[in-house]
């Protein structure tokens, strides 16, 4: 018989595991989304010419919901604001980045 370690919630440790899986991975697409907007916010001041704004606008309102969609999941699942910066600085502890390679 195995013997699983429970957290306060009843947990066992592989669903505690993949519940901070589930987190982390929700966690880094808050912050690549947020990276997202800001690339496209910039994106957007830079613009030249009316085509260029108008997709400059395109692209920022698309980011703009992105990046709620994913704030919306974070809250969905009950990740909060502290938990996030706790996870970031854990992260940069670790020498690992909380952002991947596409930006």
């Amino acid at each position: 018989m195995t013997w699983f370690k429970r957290n306060k919630s009843g947990m066992s440790a592989q669903q505690y595991k993949e519940e901070q899986e589930e987190k982390w991975i929700v966690y880094n697409d808050v912050q690549n989304a947020h990276a997202e907007w800001e690339r496209a916010r910039l994106r957007f001041e830079e613009a030249l010419g009316q085509d260029q704004i108008d997709y400059a606008i395109y692209m920022l309102e698309a980011a703009e919901r992105k990046y709620q969609m994913h704030l919306k999941q974070a809250k969905d699942i009950g990740l909060n604001r502290v938990q996030m910066i706790t996870r970031e600085a854990s992260a940069a502890a670790r020498g690992m980045g909380t952002r991947t390679m596409s930006h």
